[in-house]
This record gives C-alpha cells, sequence and structure tokens, in this order.
C-alpha cells in the first residue's frame, strides 16, 4: 500500500510491493483503466450517498439528533481509523509509533498548528452542510454546492496568483447562472415542502460552506506547500484538530441540550451510516483519488447530480421542472468545461475560433526570438482542487 505525502509523492509499504513499470504494458494499461472506473464510481457513490444520507436522516419523523454530536463522532472515528493505518504502517510497533507521532506532531509542532485554520473551517463546514440539508432537498443541495468550484478559483487566483485560462472562466459565469436559475426554482415554491424547512437558511448555509471550503483548501495549499507527510498523518492531525473543535462548537450551540438529553439523543441506525460514510467515505477517496484525472473527477460529480437528483424523486417525492433541468444541466456543462486539462481547453477554443475565419489560423514565431517557455504540465493544478473531498488534502 502507498500512502501519498503533501508533496504527492508515494511510498512503498514494504518489499512486496510490484510497481507498474514491472508489469506488461498490456497489463499495467488494463489494470489502470479499471482503476480509474473504481475510483470514478466511489467517487460518485461517496458524493451522492452522504447527502441523500443526511437529508434521510434529518427528515425521518421522531426525535432528531444533535448534529454537532454526529460532526465530532465523524472526526473521532476518522482520526482512530488513521491512527490503526499509522500502526499498521509501522507493522505493530508501538515504540516506533509513538516516537514518529512524537517526532511529526510534538517537535514539528509549526507543521501541526499550521492544521488549526483548516480544521476550524472544516469542522465549521460539516456542521453548515447539515444546516443546509436540513432545509433544502438534497439534489438542490448538490447542485448548489458546486459554487465551491467558484469560490475555489477565486481564492485561487487571489492568493497564489494563479490564472484562469478564457474557458474556465466562461464556465464559473455558466456555474453561477445554473445556481441562480435552480435557486430561483426553489424560491418560486418547486414542489412542497415541508413547514419546518427554510430554504433562505439553507442557501446561507450552503454559500457560507462553499466560501468555507474555497478558503479552506486554497489556505492549505498555501502554507504546506512542500511540507513532507502522508494522507493518513495529515487526517490524523486534521481529526484532533476537529475533535476538539468540534466539541467546543457542541458546547457552544448544543450545550445544554445535550447534557440534558445525551450525547447520542436521537441516534437510529440511519444517522450511525451518515457518520460512518462521513468518517470512512472522504479517506476510501483520499486512496482512489490520485487514479482519477480532472476530467474523471469533474465526470463524477456531474453523475454525482444525475443520482442525486433521481434518488430524490424516489426517496423525498422530488419533483424536476423544467427551470430545475435547466439549471442543473448548465452546472453540468460547467463542472466539464471547468474540469478539462488546459490543453484541451486551447484545442477547443482554438477549434472555434478556426470554424469562424475563412482559413487556417497559424502562429509563428518571430525570427530571433526565443520561443516561450513550455507549460509544467503539474503548477498546482487549480481544477483539481474543487473536486477532492476535505479529508483528502493530497497537494
Amino acid at each position: 500500500m502507498a500512502a501519498v505525502g503533501s508533496g504527492g509523492s508515494t511510498a512503498a509499504a514494504g518489499p512486496g510491493a510490484v510497481s507498474a513499470g514491472a508489469l506488461e504494458p498490456g497489463t499495467a494499461s488494463a489494470a489502470h483503466r479499471r482503476l480509474k472506473y473504481i475510483s470514478l464510481a466511489v467517487l460518485v457513490v461517496q458524493n451522492a450517498s452522504l447527502i441523500l444520507s443526511i437529508r434521510y436522516a434529518r427528515t425521518l419523523p421522531g426525535d432528531r439528533f444533535f448534529a454537532t454530536t454526529a460532526v465530532v463522532m465523524a472526526e473521532v472515528l476518522k482520526g482512530l481509523t488513521c491512527l490503526l493505518l499509522l500502526f499498521a504502517q509501522k507493522r505493530g510497533n508501538v515504540k516506533h509509533l509513538a516516537l514518529f507521532l512524537h517526532e511529526a506532531v510534538l517537535v514539528q509542532y509549526v507543521d501541526t498548528l499550521k492544521l488549526a485554520v483548516p480544521s476550524l473551517i472544516y469542522t465549521l463546514q460539516n456542521n453548515l452542510q447539515y444546516v443546509a440539508i436540513s432545509n433544502l432537498p438534497a439534489a438542490t443541495f448538490q447542485v448548489t454546492y458546486q459554487l465551491k468550484i467558484l469560490t475555489t478559483a477565486l481564492f485561487s487566483v487571489l492568493m497564489l496568483n494563479r490564472s484562469l485560462s478564457r474557458l474556465q472562466w466562461a464556465s464559473l459565469l455558466l456555474l453561477f447562472t445554473g445556481v441562480a436559475i435552480v435557486q430561483a426554482q426553489q424560491a418560486g415554491g418547486g414542489g412542497p415542502r415541508p413547514l419546518d424547512q427554510n430554504p433562505g437558511a439553507g442557501l446561507a448555509a450552503v454559500v457560507a460552506s462553499c466560501l468555507s471550503s474555497g478558503f479552506a483548501g486554497v489556505y492549505f495549499e498555501k502554507i504546506l506547500k512542500g511540507s513532507s507527510g502522508s494522507v493518513w498523518l495529515r487526517n490524523l492531525q486534521l481529526g484532533l484538530f476537529g475533535t476538539a473543535l468540534g466539541l467546543v462548537g457542541l458546547w457552544w450551540a448544543e450545550g445544554t441540550a445535550v447534557a440534558r438529553r445525551g450525547f447520542f439523543f436521537g441516534y437510529t441506525p440511519a444517522v450511525w451510516g451518515v457518520v460512518l460514510n462521513q468518517a470512512f467515505g472522504g479517506l476510501l477517496v483520499a486512496v482512489v483519488v490520485k487514479y482519477a484525472d480532472n476530467i474523471l473527477k469533474g465526470f463524477a460529480t456531474s453523475l454525482s447530480i444525475v443520482l442525486s437528483t433521481v434518488a430524490s424523486i424516489r426517496l423525498f417525492g422530488f419533483h424536476v421542472d423544467p427551470l430545475f433541468a435547466l439549471g442543473a444541466g448548465l452546472v453540468i456543462g460547467a463542472v466539464y468545461l471547468y474540469s478539462l486539462p488546459r490543453g484541451a481547453a486551447k484545442a477547443i477554443a482554438s477549434t472555434s475560433a478556426s470554424t469562424s475565419t475563412s482559413g487556417p489560423c497559424t502562429h509563428q514565431q518571430p525570427p530571433g526570438q526565443p520561443p516561450p517557455p513550455k507549460l509544467s504540465s503539474h503548477r498546482g493544478d487549480l481544477s483539481t482542487e474543487p473536486f477532492l473531498p476535505k479529508s483528502v488534502l493530497v497537494k
């Protein structure tokens, strides 16, 4: 098993690991293709199932569980899982694990403290998602939540001085238009809704969640670029901060009610399913996401929207009218266009330009001038960030 570090490197788990280079070309190609399909399925199922399961658990009749306790439990389980994985990497040697954690967490305390800010934002984001999904249909939330692509792009431009292609700017405009249409449909009364739901509060929560998601991802990349550490170590550190900060949020928001009714008040098998999905789903995606390119991630996001919509019709009686279909279609198209690599985006742009002119357009290098430098294929690809789950954090 390979652990992906914050710099994107991999470390083999043992002498028995076989690299892809040792395989026959046809076998390696087929294996890579299977891994891409598996990663696509995992991304689609995790993206859609988490939202649908939260919506289902929050709309069940009877006692409603405290969302803050679910956030804390997910962080605890995620941290414990990462601790066990690190323990396995150290071949069950407790002393080696203790020395490793002492060095990574305490001695390198500066790197550990850097994770406090993104952990605080992710904890806030998890709580906001419960508020948003409790007040918006799952399909509407899934579409609106794609605004995180817009916020991540804007924060990357502002904080990392990145540039976007014209196609990406156009796709962001298309994305915003699609979300606006869906929200207009929701505000106009797109089907019956329970009396205890507030679409305005849901929209505010999802917008705040998108803002926090975009800022946290870019901030994380900015402060930890070049630092070492496996994905399991980073998620363990995030889990420690997330548990502590989640408990503070629990005490501040629902402390009295939790003290009176109990931490696990309202917990049902459906609620435990949400907690397990939130804790382990992101970690599972962390394993497979490195096998998915940007187009596959964008395609997975689009399929998740479709799957959430179809499931919402079956499970919650969601009504799809032409306005919602138009808005969702624009968002799906925008996600796909934004996820295209720059080479493909330029090809589309050049094709469009050539069809509007009478002849081919070629660019000649002026004599006596050196050719322009080639762009690196790895530039901290901006289009990757919005499609990654927040528990991955692989830079």
